[in-house]
């Protein structure tokens, strides 16, 4: 079985709320997507092109590239129908394979059950050919295998991803409640930045919104700071395909761009943990980094965007020191915005409610399990504050 030059189903997968980015991302690539949904995307590709989707996309979790779909209504079924396939001709004798699930069938009351089951008929499947076991386990360092299995349908997939895209491996010092980047990411492209203008982010705590506006603005892309992929660990890899896309990744950084970046907090740890992150991510002169109260946050003249990631504190509960907050940051933009468009990320609707400005559009996302909100004001000298306007 070849996988690299064979085309398949791909299922892209992301956090939810994040796969229109995603998509978009897809199609900039120049890959026709086939279907979309709330975490992820479908389409048609080989195992090489799996090498350049994991190099290239900001919003992604996982790359997985379909083996087989098939019917099991129960665990000797599943492990049959898994036997057939010719793991040897993927899998190394002497490898390390890891297993992830999708699993919601009546006959099986864990995942890890299901897993099981399938890393027996990998290895069962390999030693009958080659005499030997490769080994298994939790760490996602090298091959691994995705099952999803719904009701009596199932489908296995090589993840040519391993560990998550999702985190995009500049950050080492993460800071106090830090924004997921492929979530920062989205957020970036959620507010149509042209990445050309102003990016300004007052409360930027370890930096992930100004590093990634940063990345976006100078066309770095995640596999620029990563060098194992679950591809490299698939029989028939050819290193020069990665190395090729590699190269291509840092020949087409735009180290010109006149994007003006700043990132403001008024904790000196965190402007030094972002700081931190940006010098790994390659970025670090392209931010001007200032420790000030976010009021005190100097705005550039002319257009550009202003986002805001404030603690929510409890979803429904009352703070008035938070609500003092959010009061603060509607005047700032309001006073100190005008001409450039206001964001604010926040999983707490009542206290968006203290912003006391009118939101033109209300973006959801997901901050983990949170429910969220992407407020877009548009800033105009004497806007008028609406202090009963409620976010959905």
């Amino acid at each position: 079985m070849e996988v690299f030059n064979t085309p398949s189903k791909i299922i892209i997968t992301c956090y939810r709320r994040l796969s229109p980015y995603l998509q978009n991302e897809v199609q900039e690539l120049g890959f026709a997507t086939k279907r979309t949904f709330a975490t992820g995307i479908e389409l048609q590709a080989t195992g090489n092109d799996c090498i350049r989707l994991n190099l290239n996309l900001r919003c992604a979790s996982q790359v997985l590239y379909s083996l087989k779909a098939f019917r099991a209504s129960n665990p000797d079924e599943l492990y049959e129908a898994l036997s057939d396939i010719p793991w040897e001709d993927l899998i190394a004798f002497d490898g390390y394979i890891s297993v992830t699930s999708n699993v919601h069938n009546p006959t099986i009351t864990t995942p890890l059950f299901a897993n099981l089951k399938v890393k027996d008929a990998i290895a069962d499947r390999i030693k009958s050919k080659k005499g030997l076991r490769p080994d298994s386990g939790p760490d996602f360092h090298k091959t691994v295998v995705h099952l999803y299995w719904q009701d009596n349908q199932a489908e296995v997939f090589l993840d040519t991803s391993g560990e998550v895209l999702a985190k995009h491996g500049y950050r080492k010092h993460p800071g106090k409640a830090p924004m997921l980047e492929a979530l920062a990411a989205s957020v970036v492209y959620a507010t149509a930045w042209d990445g050309q203008s102003a990016f300004i982010n007052p409360m930027c705590g370890s930096g992930t919104l100004a590093i990634e506006a940063a990345l976006i603005a100078t066309n770095r892309r995640p596999g620029l700071f990563r060098m194992n992929y679950g591809f490299m660990h698939i029989l028939g890899y050819d290193e020069q395909v990665f190395f090729a896309e590699r190269r291509r990744l840092k020949e087409q950084v735009d180290k010109k761009t006149t994007a003006k970046i700043i990132a403001s907090d008024i904790a000196k740890e965190a402007v030094e943990i972002a700081r931190m992150n940006a010098k790994t991510a390659g970025v670090d002169q392209l931010i001007d980094f200032q420790v000030c109260d976010f009021a005190e946050t100097p705005l550039p003249d002319g257009p550009g965007v202003i986002v805001f990631n404030p603690e929510y504190g409890d979803r429904m509960g009352t703070h008035s020191k938070l609500e003092a907050t959010y009061g603060r940051i509607g005047d700032f933009l309001k006073q100190q915005g005008a001409g450039k468009r206001g964001y604010v990320f926040t999983g707490n609707p009542d206290l968006a409610k203290k912003i006391g400005l009118r939101a033109s559009r209300r973006i959801e996302f997901y901050n983990g399990r949170l429910d969220c909100r992407l407020l877009e004001y548009e800033l105009y000298t004497g806007t008028k504050r609406h202090t009963t306007d409620e976010p959905s």
